[in-house]
């Protein structure tokens, strides 16, 4: 890795104002796939494309059965099956896909009922689904507000719901876990920084929060864990445009005190740790994922 020498008496505006140039390389990093997952099952929401496909490929990498939960296209699922059958690792796990709307309770039942005829259990659940529908305050109308919130936050509520009792039915098995279950839902940055024109979605991630903490606090004496993934800029079919040109880059760039964009493998490694017993006296936690986005770097000048 390049290295640069910045004066001792660099001050915190020269910091602010160097340029890529004069950065370090973007290095990304090289992490060992372990089967620390080998014997689970895993429903992973949202996963034909993005994050959730990044995490569905990453847990079968460890060893998980995991069922690819989607709304969309046939062929975008049934291409996550593939790479994740095809990663290459000897201990993967198996993979389906099944198709569910998580805002319609009857189609949750049905997901999960699903998994259970298929594979006997749930061990792991991942409430990735989300969407945004974005538009100032006076323009958004009401069916814009309903379906964020039904999609990002009543999705999770009923997904949560259909783990906890599955993990109540069935219990600790000693011999795969350590816990019950792992409920892992996906929240954003924005649970904490307001987002001026996306009030539906901060507004969803900030009652995903409350929820993850409420339910973690509930289940957690039957040895059931309960966290979140906090994203911030990472690299989806979604959000393509906050780097397509050199302008969009550089602006992104100033929100990330990290200087990189995050890759859905950065959430995906993540997933598969706190999955893991290796993270089992962890619970209620948000953990972000931003490269630095929640340090306020408008304020590194000291504002």
């Amino acid at each position: 890795m390049s290295r640069i020498a910045i004066p001792a008496k660099m001050n915190s505006t020269m910091i602010r104002d160097l340029t890529s140039d004069q950065l370090p390389q973007v290095v990304m990093p090289a992490c060992e796939v372990r089967p620390v997952l080998r014997g689970q099952t895993a429903i992973i929401t949202g996963a034909s494309s993005g994050i959730g496909k990044g995490i569905a490929i990453a847990l079968c990498a460890a060893g998980a059965n995991v069922v690819i939960n989607y709304i969309g296209p046939d062929s975008d699922a049934n291409a996550v099956v593939e790479g994740a059958t095809h990663c290459g690792c000897a201990t993967r796990g198996e993979a389906v896909a099944f198709k569910a709307d998580v805002s319609d309770e009857s189609q949750v039942h049905a997901l999960f009922a699903n998994t259970v005829d298929r594979f006997g259990t749930v061990d792991i659940l991942v409430n990735n689904a989300g969407l945004q529908q974005d538009a100032r305050i006076e323009d958004m109308t009401l069916a814009q507000w309903r379906r964020v919130i039904d999609v990002n936050l009543t999705g999770q509520f009923l997904c949560a719901r259909e783990a906890v009792r599955e993990f109540k039915r069935r219990g600790v098995r000693p011999q795969v876990s350590c816990a019950a279950g792992k409920i892992i839902c996906l929240s954003s940055v924005h649970e904490v920084i307001p987002w001026a024109g996306h009030v539906n979605y901060a507004a969803s991630k900030g009652g995903v929060m409350l929820m993850m903490k409420s339910i973690a606090q509930e289940v957690a004496p039957w040895r059931i864990r309960v966290n979140s993934i906090c994203p911030g800029a990472i690299r989806t079919p979604i959000n393509r445009t906050a780097w397509e040109t050199p302008d969009a880059y550089n602006d992104l760039m100033k929100l990330i005190p990290y200087k990189r964009i995050g890759e859905p493998e950065d959430i995906a490694r993540l997933a598969v740790w706190l999955s893991s017993d290796e993270a089992d006296y962890i619970t209620g936690a948000s953990l972000f994922v931003d490269g630095g986005m929640t340090l306020y770097p408008g304020f590194e000048t000291g504002g």
